[in-house]
């Protein structure tokens, strides 16, 4: 896609002055690294990073039916959330499978925002509206964000004394209404990489503002700007799925082990019959980890093999700078996916060793 046609962030001048390596990503120009992956993945692990997450596309669903519209649409159970808390779901096809991962977040009794990917953004806009059907006011409201994350063991130091959110109050998943450095935001303890952090969803115009003024103040605790580079292989080390990687149109939430997220016993959903016979009948794959015991790094699309036959194939492989060594996560067939299990890995044509591992790779100390 030529750079001329690529949205960019209110923060794009920002990356310029930090020296960000600008990259197409999603029909946007965006930073995927500034000093270089491995070091913001370590920042981020033993510090703090700051990401602009701006991409990401925001729905608003409010209404008396918004809450019923809501449940019927997802697996997971919108009826059981606070005001103040938000969860993982997913849009899901009558197959059970994904159009998308998303956040759900409930402002209010009759207000939610739902927070989806760059990439589905408006696919995934037109089909909360189509099955909204009159029930919930549907609207499109990505460009009243900007969105910042702060993520590490010190975002908490970074991020207190510039808010007038008691952070303290914030459990994981949840989220508060307040200012950061006098600017209006929503402060919500999520993040997609692994550790303690928060995300910041401000109007467009304080966007630049904040990133510097978090930079500024965080400097002295080792904060760094972070890119795509640093968050996939944060989210990778963290087990976390990513659409078009781990989740798309083939796969369910049972095959990619998010069972957490069906709630079959709320009653009825897009998708929940396929999920139902699904669950009765045993999902014919699993999503694995797996960790390369030989040389060399697989990737996305290498064939996983087993006695010489193709099993499977890696959805993210990468090197992790915490573990120190190559790993990834692919589906395999479901009595070949306990952790353990020898395979091989068609890594351009060299067969390289590797075993099943459990996900997440990594855990933050808590």
């Amino acid at each position: 896609m030529p750079t001329a046609t690529l949205r960019r962030t209110p923060l794009y001048e920002c990356h310029r002055e930090a020296g960000g390596k600008l990259v197409p990503f999603a029909g946007w120009e965006m930073p995927v690294q500034y000093a270089g992956v491995i070091e913001e993945h370590r920042a981020v692990r033993q510090a703090a990073g700051l990401f602009d997450v701006s991409h990401m596309g925001q729905i608003s669903v409010r209404g008396p039916g918004a809450e019923r519209f809501l449940d019927r649409l997802t697996p997971n159970h919108v009826a059981k959330l606070a005001p103040g808390r938000a969860h993982y779901s997913g849009l899901l096809t009558d197959n059970g499978t994904y159009v998308d991962d998303l956040l759900v977040y409930k402002l209010g009794e009759e207000e939610f925002l739902l927070v989806v990917n760059a990439s589905n953004q408006e696919r995934d806009f037109e089909w909360v509206k189509r099955h909204a059907a009159g029930d919930a006011e549907v609207k499109d409201v990505s460009d009243r964000y900007a969105l910042l994350a702060l993520q590490g063991p010190q975002a908490v130091a970074i991020l207190a004394p510039l808010t007038d959110v008691d952070l303290s109050t914030l459990k994981y998943y949840g989220f508060a209404s307040g200012t950061v450095d006098g600017h209006r935001a929503i402060v919500s303890r999520t993040g997609y990489t692994g550790e303690d952090g928060f995300e910041l969803y401000v109007d467009p115009e304080a966007a630049a503002l904040l990133w510097k003024r978090l930079l500024e103040t965080g400097a002295a605790l080792g904060i760094q700007p972070a890119g795509l580079g640093a968050r996939d292989t944060l989210r990778l080390e963290a087990g976390m799925a990513l659409y078009g990687h781990e989740l798309d149109e083939t796969t369910t939430p049972l095959e990619a082990g998010l069972n957490w997220v069906v709630k079959l016993d709320k009653g009825e959903f897009v998708g929940s019959g396929a999920l139902a016979a699904q669950q009765r009948e045993g999902v014919p794959r699993k999503l694995v980890g797996f960790e390369v015991t030989g040389r060399g790094i697989a990737r996305e699309g290498h064939t996983v093999q087993h006695d010489g036959s193709r099993v499977g194939q890696v959805t993210s492989g990468t090197w992790s700078p915490t573990l120190e060594k190559a790993l990834g996560m692919a589906y395999v067939p479901t009595g070949l996916a306990a952790a353990g299990t020898e395979v091989e890995i068609d890594v351009r044509g060299r067969t390289v060793p590797a075993k099943l591992a459990g996900i997440p790779f990594y855990r933050r100390n808590r």
